[in-house]
This record gives structure tokens, sequence and C-alpha cells, in this order.
């Protein structure tokens, strides 16, 4: 299984697929059936970001500092939770300004200047020429030991020559592929779909190989998590080794790392390439904003016990070999083959990703702005440029994966793959400060931002890149220790006497000091230009809504001279595309601000915005908006958003007012309801004792035979229905009062305990007739309280009577409990009936509403239906409240009236006057 033209055969074979995936993705974008339109496509093509450093060099990095590799990953969460503020951003300024790389970003920024591009793109060939080597090594050693594995072995191999080594046929295999998927057409700023499909593919792949190995080194070299730990810890040296207090550079090495992980993320060329320019949707940030980070918790969780189970023994010496050592010691065949693909992926995702990054840059920056001053150039046919930079690219793309493998041949085995990475993290960190100073600060400058990289990335190459050639026997190692020329305190590794410092976190330090020192500095004291000035409005308002910037630029060209010009470098076709709404009947017609604009565009997206400039200022007379027309323009898309919010707030008043008006028409026709249902209840409740009265009236004076006893009893009903007739007559009245606030109330200082013994006095003997028995607890000798006695015996009696309605039937019990509470008394009537439910508690307080008796045999239960609303208007008058609850003692309700306790009386002082 693990011969080496079996291998060969697998991993060229593995490519194939990707060639066919690639393949299959452009062939879907041609039919507008996009596989990138999918937010979780757009978070697993970030995961470029986990290269052969993650697949092999986080075990390594483990092993030898602990938990500190996870740093390397919490850098890039931080970036991603901020993806919705930072990253939108630059997505919405490069789909706008047709960005096609980090360099043509941080160019357009700085006014379109070509010099700054041009520093860029050489920092960025400079600094991840060491991570291309990276993966070059990563895929040579593995294959090495993975053919040749002994356990006693390490991943280091013996030199050979250039044709016989792996990695060199893998990086032409990858040229190819990148060439025919990378570089299809002339506009860098359109999207790879294909090669993104891939990469999406790539990162699951790693993925589960990673996961595969994990849990064949926990679960079946082990015994489980349980198992692995308890022999770790029985191992005081390893301990030791993973604990906290091994990371480099203890607590300032934490920070450190997480700021150049941070940086990293999103100065990488590969990074700004999957995260910016593929991005087809600026909505997709959101869902990748989570589920980057949980592909990174979900690759690393195996990470600590792989470097766990390579120390305790028997995976070799090399802690970057670990993931691969570990199944081949176990005698296991198939898993360190899928273990070598899944680095394969790794490694082969981030190099075809950089690639396309960097031959941009290479063309776009460093090519075309040479290109442009020849004056034969100039004079060429339609469209011979076009083709010219596309041969251009695809020279660069195996220039630049040549130049990794150079650097993997020459200086690779001085360096294990984390610390070549970390390297490259320095170099790029580089790019962050302008990048991100230039979004959020109009007042940084080119100037400042050139000088400020160039002395970033010359502190970067004396503190990190020169010892590496010193470490590799390139260079006399003296000067690391010793300084040159003796000088100490220009040590690589202790500049300017700061010593004790992890290497990186050091040159971090120093490179981001002089760069951000510069950047800011050089800023305050110097002017920007007004094209300067106009980008730096335009980027660092980006997200201004409805930002017009179509009429940014002053001046005028004929639509001939336009097309002409478009014609020769993009070709026919391209400009066609530019001039579909203009005939070329009207080329001797001025162009548009608008047709300037689109056409800049175009020339952005296939040679870069600052060849772009070039180009247009050579056919279009005038210059670009300076910073005050800039802000003129911002102001008045403002004072529209003002006036826009103002009548949105209008229309929500409208609304507001409409709902406002509909729910008082609402209200209006439930009153209208309410008022026929009471006439109704008023003209019912009124008919039944008239009608008594005058039945029985008709019959007295009807009969005057009857017998006497018999019209005593028609006498006794009549009274009565008169009395009911009355006191309903009363209650209404008292209802009316009580609603229009006339009621007569004579409030007057009193005991309620006295008043509540005359109320149960006054109904007892009706109680007493229908068997209800009535108990009764005083908390209080007095209860002095503010009340007109007259009305507050009604409502007590009133309490007493509703309670013995609704008791239980056949042993019916009411219990009357008063007790101070608070700053008042607080007086519970409870009856050990069925209860009130919830919802009936407060109906039970409106006019006429009346609850079923507790006796359903009887029809309907007795009285109006007025006096629990009465007895409530009462209370509440006299300050205090009435409502129902659960009764505490009984099984029934509880009618609670509280009345707040009466003032204390203050000494009468006229009486004290009335001698003198």
């Amino acid at each position: 299984m693990r011969d080496d033209v079996v291998v060969l055969a697998i991993a060229f074979g593995y490519l194939a697929l990707l060639f066919v995936i690639a393949a299959w993705g452009d062939r879907r974008a041609e039919q507008g059936r996009s596989v990138i339109g999918s937010p979780t496509v757009y978070a697993l093509s970030i995961a470029v970001y986990c290269t052969a450093w993650t697949f092999y060099g986080s075990v390594g990095r483990a092993a030898e500092a602990g938990p500190g590799f996870l740093l390397i990953y919490l850098g890039p969460t931080l970036a991603m939770f901020m993806g919705p503020l930072v990253i939108r951003k630059m997505v919405r300024i490069a789909a706008t300004h047709r960005i096609t790389s980090i360099a043509d970003f941080i160019s357009a920024r700085y006014g379109k200047s070509t010099g700054l591009g041009a520093l860029v793109a050489l920092i960025a060939l400079i600094g991840t020429t060491p991570y291309i080597a990276l993966q070059l090594k990563a895929i040579t050693l593995s294959h090495a030991m993975l053919v040749d594995y002994a356990p006693e072995g390490s991943m280091a191999t013996a030199e050979t020559s250039f044709w016989a080594d792996r990695s060199f046929w893998v990086a032409l295999v990858l040229a190819v592929f990148i060439i025919l998927f990378g570089t299809r057409h002339l506009d860098a700023s359109e999207r790879h779909e294909g090669m993104v499909a891939a990469i999406a593919f790539e990162s699951l792949v790693k993925l589960a190989a990673f996961l595969a190995v994990g849990i064949f080194t926990v679960f079946v070299l082990y015994q489980g998590p349980a198992d692995l730990f308890r022999q770790v810890a029985a191992t005081p040296a390893l301990t030791e080794a993973l604990s906290l207090s091994s990371v480099p550079g203890g607590a300032l090495g934490w920070v450190g790392m997480l700021v150049l992980a941070f940086l990293a993320f999103l100065g990488l060329p590969r990074q700004f390439q999957v995260l910016v320019v593929e991005n087809v949707d600026e909505r997709h940030i959101q869902r990748a904003a989570w589920l980057f980070p949980l592909y990174l918790l979900v690759i690393n969780l195996f990470v600590i016990p792989i470097a766990m189970a390579g120390l305790l023994g028997g995976a070799g010496e090399d802690p970057d070999s670990f993931v691969l050592t570990l199944p081949m010691a176990a005698g296991v065949d198939g898993l360190p083959v899928l273990v070598f693909i899944g680095g394969l992926s790794a490694a082969t995702g981030m190099m075809i990703v950089e690639t396309i990054a960097l031959s941009t840059m290479v063309s776009n920056q460093l090519v075309m702005p040479l290109l442009l001053r020849s004056r034969r150039l100039h004079r060429s046919h339609s469209g011979s440029l076009a083709n010219r930079v596309l041969g251009i690219r695809r020279i660069a793309i195996l220039g630049i994966l040549l130049l990794g493998y150079s650097y993997h041949a020459l200086i690779g085995d001085a360096y294990s793959l984390v610390t070549i990475g970390l390297v490259s993290f320095a170099a790029v960190a580089q790019f962050t400060p302008a990048l991100l100073i230039g979004l959020y600060w109009r007042g940084a400058n080119r100037l400042g931002a050139g000088l400020g990289m160039s002395a970033g990335i010359l502190v970067w190459a004396w503190t990190l890149l020169i010892p590496g050639f010193a470490q590799s026997g390139w260079l006399n190692a003296d000067f690391l220790a010793q300084g040159p020329f003796g000088i100490a305190w220009l040590r690589p590794y202790a500049l300017f006497g700061l010593e004790g410092w992890d290497i990186y976190t050091h040159s971090l330090l120093w490179s981001l000091l002089a760069n951000i020192g510069l950047l800011v500095g050089v800023s305050l004291f110097s002017r920007a230009s007004p094209l300067e000035q106009a980008q730096a409005a335009l980027f660092t308002e980006a997200l201004h809504p409805r930002l017009d910037q179509s009429s940014l630029w002053r001046g005028h060209t004929l639509r001939g001279e336009l097309r002409a010009l478009l014609d020769r470098y993009l070709g026919t076709t391209a400009a066609q595309r530019v001039f579909a709404d203009h005939a070329p009947d009207d080329d001797d017609q001025s162009a548009s601000t608008a047709l300037v604009a689109r056409a800049e565009q175009a020339l952005a997206g296939a040679l870069g915005n600052a060849s772009a400039r070039v180009l247009i200022d050579s056919v279009v007379r005038g210059e670009a908006l300076d910073l005050d027309s800039i802000l003129r323009i911002l102001d008045t898309t403002s004072e529209t958003l003002e006036m826009n919010r103002r009548l949105e707030q209008k229309s929500r008043e409208l609304a507001r007012i409409g709902q406002e008006l509909r729910e008082a028409n609402a209200r209006l026709r439930e009153l209208d309801r309410l008022k026929d249902e009471f006439v109704a209840m008023v003209s019912h409740e009124l008919r039944t004792p008239l009608t008594s009265i005058r039945a029985f009236a008709e019959i007295l004076r009807d009969n005057h035979e009857l017998p006497q006893q018999r019209r005593e009893h028609f006498l006794d009903v009549v009274v009565r229905e008169s009395q009911r007739l009355s006191r309903l007559i009363e209650e209404i009245l008292d209802l009316a009062r009580l609603e229009s606030g006339r009621l007569p109330l004579e409030p007057q200082r009193l005991d309620l305990v006295t008043l509540t013994r005359q109320a149960m006095e006054a109904i007892h003997r009706p109680l007493e007739k229908r068997g209800i028995a009535l108990t009764s607890c005083f908390e209080v000798d007095s209860a002095e309280v503010i009340g007109d006695p007259d009305r507050l015996e009604q409502v007590i009696i009133n309490l007493i009577d509703n309670a013995g309605k609704f008791a239980d039937p056949h042993a019916p019990r009411v219990s009357l409990h008063l007790a101070q509470h608070r700053q008042g008394f607080r007086l519970a009537v409870s009856d050990n009936g069925t209860g009130i439910d919830e919802a009936e508690r407060e109906r039970v307080f409106e006019k006429f509403h009346q609850l079923p008796h507790a006796d359903t045999t009887r029809s309907r239960p007795r009285g109006s239906g007025l006096g629990l609303p009465i007895s409530r208007g009462i209370v509440a008058h006299l300050g205090g409240r009435l409502w129902i609850e659960d009764a505490s003692d009984l099984s029934g309700a509880c009618l609670v009236m509280e009345l707040p306790e009466a003032p204390h009386e203050v000494d009468d002082l006229s009486g004290s006057n009335a001698d003198d």
C-alpha cells in the first residue's frame, strides 16, 4: 500500500480529481449555476488558512510549546468575529473599485500609487515565499516518511537532485492547475469559481483526514481520552511540557502571538483573495463569522491528544511527523495514506490560492507599470495586451512556485514547519497597519504608508529572515550572538538590548513600532494629493449608504478615445461590454463621468487600479475631485438620508396615529355594545319585579273572594318585589354617581373592627336561615381607617353575602379575617366553594356580570350583579383596593379589601388658644 509508485499514483490521482472539480465548478458558473454562491462554500474556502502548518506543524508546536499553538487560530477567530464590521467594508470597497489583490487594495487607498503597489507586491513575494516552501517541505518529507518509514527515523531527508525531488514535480503539476483555472480570464477581479470549489473540497478532505488520525489515536491506540490523559499525568516531564508555562515568552508571548495571528490573517494574500476578491455576496460573511471559527475548533480538537501520544513514545523524534508516524508505528496501512492525502490537500490548497494572488500582484503591480512606459505597447493592435498580461501571469505562477521550491531546497531544513510559517506571518503583518488605519483614518497618506511598510519589512528581515540564512550556513552566524561589527544592541534576536522575548514577539514589536510610527507620524506632517484625499474619503466612507461614485472625476474625453483605449488594452469584447448602451456613431460625443468610471473599473479589474488610473489619465483631461468636493457629495447624500429618515419617522407616526384611531374606533364600538347590553340588562332587572308586582296586584284586584291568608301572601310578595325594585334603582343610581364622581360620601375616622362586627351582626340572621356558618378572626383590637360608615358597612355586608352565595351548597362556610398589612388593614372574606378562575376574577367586577351559583340546580344567582362593582368603586374612593384571590384557609375564593391606616391625630391647637 505504501509503495512509491502507488503513493505517487494516489497523490497525482488526487490532484487530477482537483482538476475535475475545478472544471465542473467553472462549467456550472458558465451555465449560471454557481457553486460558490453558498455561504458554507465561502466559509470552507476561508479554511485555506489551515495549511500543512496546521496539518503537521500544529502537533509539533503543541509538543514544543503546549497550548500556545491555539493562538495561531484565536487570532483569525477574533478577526472573523469582527468580520461584519471590518471584512464587510473591505468586500464593499473591493467590489466597487474592482480590487484584484491586497497590493491593489492598498495602492487604490493611497491615491492609486504605482510605487506603493509595487512595494506591497515585493513584500508579499519575499514574505510568502518561505510559506510556499513550507508546503513543499511538508509534501516532500511526508512522502519520504510514508515510503521509507523507520521507527527510529525522522522526517528529515537526504539531499537529492531536483528532478528526483517529489515536491518539484508537485510544484510543476500545481503550476499547470493554476494556469488552467486561475488565469482563464484577464479580469483578475472576476471569481475563480472552479478554483474556489476545489479549495472548499480540499478543506473537507484535510478535516476528515485529521479527524480520522485523531480518533484512531485516542480510541484505538488508547482506551479513550481518560486512558491517554492518565498515562500523560504519570509522566511529570510530559505534563510540564504541555502546561501553559511552556509557551515561549510567557504572557508576552501569548499576547504577541495572538496579535501576530490576527494581523497576518488579514494581511495574507491568499486570505485576502478568498475573503475579499472571491466573495460573491457580503451577506455570506455573517455565516462565515461563526462557521470558520467552528472549523478551526474542530480541526484542532485532537492536536493535544496526538502530541501527547507522540511524546509518550513510538512515533519518532520529529513532532511535526506525529500525525503521520503514529498510525504507521501501529502497523496500519490505509490510514497513513489518507493522512498523506490530507496533508497534500492542506499544502496544495494554500499554494494554489497564494500563487494566484501573487501572480496577479506581480503582473499588475510590478510588470504592468513598466510595460505602460513602453511606447511600442501603446501602438499595439487590438487586444494584444490581454494575451500579454495573461502570459505574464502564467510565467509568474511558474516562477513563484519555483522560487518557493528553491527556498525549500536551500534553507527549508533549518526551520521547523511552524517556524517557517511564523516568519511569513511576521512579514505579511506589515500590510495590516496601512490596511486597517487606511480604512478608518482619512489622514493616512501614501508617503506615510510607504515609509512605514518599508521600515517594518527591513526590521522583519533583520530580526527573522537574515538569521534564518545564518542558521542554514549561508551566512556567518557570529553576528547573531555578538551583533554586526560587535555592536551588541543590533543583535537580531535582542534588538536595542531587548532580551528574554521569543523571537516572533520581539520582531513583531519592533517592526510594528517602526511601521505604525512612520505611518502616523509622516501622515500628520505631510500633505496628501487631491487624488489621495478623494480615495481616502471613498474608502473611509465606503459603507455610507447611497454613495455615488460615478461623478468623482472632473474632466472630459471623447467616447471614441475611450473606446479605442479599452479596445487596445482589453480587447473588442471587453470594450463592447463597457459601451453596451452607446452606439459607435456617437464616438465623437463627450463621454459621461459614469462611462469614464465604468471604463476605469474595467481596466482596474484587468490591470489593477494604479495602471488603470495611468491609462485613464492618458485620454481624460482633468483631475480627481479634491477632499472638499468629496465631502460635499457625502454631505448631500447625508441630507437626502436625513430627509428620508424624517419621512420614515412621519410615516411611522401616521401609522401609529392610524392604529390609535382604529383602536379608539374599536373601543367606541365596544362601548356602544356595552351601552346596549347595559340598557338591556337594566330593563330586564327592572321588568322582573315590576312584572311580579303587576301580576299579584291584578290577582288581588280581580279576585275579591281570595282567602285572607292568600291575600296576605300576595301582598308580602308585592312588598318584597317593591323593595327589590327600590334597591335596584338605588344601586343603579349609586353606580351612576360613582362613575360620574358624584357619589355622596361622608368620610370620617372609624374603627374597622367595630364596623365589621356590626356588619356581621346585621347579616348573621339571613346567613343562619340559609345554613351558612360564619367564623371570624381579628388579629387587631382596633383598626383606625378613614371611611363612610354606612357605605363601608354596605361593602362588608356585600362581601359576606357574596361569599355565602358561592359557598359549598351542602356545608356552606364563610370565614372573615381582619389583620394589619404594611401601612393599612386587610379584610379577607373566604368561602369553601369551588373558587373562581383567574380569567373570571376581573369580570366579576363588571356591571351585571354574574357567575354561575355553586348550586347548579338554580337557574341564576340571586342579585343584580351590581354589588361588587359598587363595592369596588366605594373602596377606591376611600383610597383602598378590592380584588379576588385564592382562599388560604378554605377551598374557595377570597374577596380581599385593603384600606390605608388613618393618619395619626394632631393636637387641637384651637383649644389652647381659647383663653387668650
